[in-house]
């Protein structure tokens, strides 16, 4: 900010930093969403969730009897979707940022680079059981079985590297020698993605749902996120009960806004999905009529 760059640009700054010290919360591996609006009010609100690999099948998580595969979907090469973080973090800093990529990316490569102190629970999560199950990963987090300690500098220099690409040529990543070799890691693995998913994978701007709740005006995350649905959907019930009344935290108050949640949950279960693939009633779910109905239920 102080660069002469906006919130855009902290954002992804901060995007691809937590890349480095905290994937959980943000990996140039998964993809996201970004909910923007400007000093003039409009909004905007990019969709750069993750992509399934074309050669993706219903039943890529069962076994021969049809049965579930355990954590299939979620441990290993097979679980990995077409990444979307790098495109939807470039296309908001190109077209909505001041500052260039390379500034805004350049704390991240440093951290990358130079290393950060581990804390105590940080290199416990480094010992997880799935990162020693890959050459790979327990190569790097896991220094072939010589675990960080709490107080050591973490480095990834490979990260760093990759980084340093992304900022010079981010359509590299897509479409060019980066691509290729992700790909060809990923397959080398057992994974589905390919150069020609990595190609074909584009980032869209949709519109943002809207709604109130006692006078303020809600702006959120529309489909493929259920997010936006179920808080709106939510705060409408909620609307025609008096929380203050019963007491903040109070046993009525809990049990109110946990059914309302529930009842909002049910329909995320029942009716969200991708709007590319299939319709959605976002309309009807967060209409105030719909909500009410739900009160009389």
């Amino acid at each position: 900010m102080q660069a002469g760059g906006n919130a855009v640009d902290a954002a992804v700054a901060t995007g691809f930093a937590l890349a480095v010290v905290h994937p959980p919360a943000g990996n140039i591996g998964g993809g996201g969403f970004m909910l923007i609006r400007m000093a003039d009010g409009k909004t905007h609100f990019l969709d750069y969730r993750e992509k399934a690999p074309a050669a993706a099948t219903r039943e890529m998580y069962l076994d021969p009897q049809g049965n579930v595969i355990p954590d299939a979907s979620e441990i290993g090469y097979k679980a990995i979707g077409v990444p979307g973080s790098v495109a939807g973090m470039v296309y908001a800093e190109h077209k909505y940022g001041k500052l260039t990529l390379k500034q805004v990316m350049a704390p991240a490569i440093r951290l990358a680079r130079e290393g950060y102190v581990l804390t105590w629970e940080e290199a416990g999560d480094l010992q997880d059981r799935h990162l020693a199950e890959f050459p790979e990963s327990r190569r790097v987090f896991q220094r072939n079985g010589d675990f960080y300690k709490a107080g050591e500098t973490f480095r990834q220099p490979d990260l760093a590297r990759t980084l340093q690409r992304i900022s010079e040529k981010p359509d590299d990543f897509y479409h060019g020698s980066l691509a290729r070799e992700l790909a060809a890691a990923l397959q080398k693995g057992g994974g589905l993605v390919t150069a020609d998913d990595l190609a074909h994978y584009e980032v869209k701007e949709r519109e943002p749902v809207r709604g109130t709740y006692r006078g303020y005006e809600v702006i959120s995350a529309p489909p493929p996120s259920s997010g936006g649905t179920v808080l709106i959907e939510s705060l409408n019930i909620l609307e025609g009960y008096d929380l203050r009344t019963m007491g903040n935290r109070s046993a009525q108050s809990v049990h109110y806004t946990t059914e309302a949640f529930r009842r909002a949950f049910f329909d995320r279960a029942e009716f969200m999905g991708d709007p590319d693939f299939a319709k959605i009633p976002v309309a009807q779910l967060i209409d105030k009529k719909y909500a009410a109905a739900w009160r009389d239920a």
